[in-house]
């Protein structure tokens, strides 16, 4: 297969030497993604998602890149699995490019990738916040069914508190940023420009 980096370079991260300019020439590959993705997180887009996997080249690094406002969380970790079991049942770099806006369930599927593996282009903004649920609670009933269907419904939002803070840490492992600031942040929807991103090491670049 053609080396798609078109360098000589092992790895699709090592940069060109630095007198031949831009990002563009140091991440060649980031121009034109293997896997691009756009729009509401939800099964539709899950189901480009492996189409456009399967239509990827099956060795070399590969690219995947996506701009959304949100969706659902549990497809974004779906997808952000399956993105974990090809990087390491096959031993491939894939890297995550940022388009724009990675809000929200963008934000849980970035949290897949290793931060060194992390791009967005110039003027993009992550956005970080808690999940919200909206659930009407009707008691009705004898009194012991009654506690058992609110039990059950708090058992429920401590189990989406525990995964929502596993996705934080994945998101800020290898980064400057602390769990604790997540956590002050996120209720208030935390906005993350490109350049500040690369500062707290949350991405790698900017391109």
């Amino acid at each position: 297969m053609t080396d798609i980096t078109d360098t000589a370079a092992s790895s699709a991260l090592e940069p060109i030497a630095e007198h031949e300019g831009s990002r563009a020439a140091r991440y060649p590959l980031l121009g034109q993604p293997h896997v691009m993705l756009s729009g509401t997180v939800d099964h539709a887009m899950y189901h480009s998602f492996r189409e456009q996997l399967a239509a990827a080249p099956d060795q070399g690094s590969l690219v995947v890149a996506i701009s959304t406002l949100g969706g659902g969380p549990e497809v974004a970790r779906l997808m952000a699995d399956d993105i974990r079991l090809l990087r390491e049942y096959d031993d491939r770099e894939i890297l995550f490019l940022g388009k724009v806006a990675v809000y929200s369930a963008g934000a849980t599927f970035m949290a897949g990738f290793p931060a060194d593996k992390r791009f967005v282009t110039r003027g993009t903004r992550i956005m970080i916040h808690e999940r919200i649920l909206k659930k009407t609670i009707e008691v009705s009933g004898p009194l012991k069914t009654c506690i058992a269907g609110l039990k059950a419904s708090l058992h429920e939002i401590e189990e989406s508190m525990r995964i929502e803070e596993e996705g934080f840490r994945d998101l800020i492992a290898g980064t400057r940023i602390e769990l604790d600031e997540v956590r002050r942040r996120a209720p208030e929807n935390w906005y993350v420009e490109a350049d500040e991103a690369r500062a707290l090491g949350l991405v790698l670049d900017v391109i």
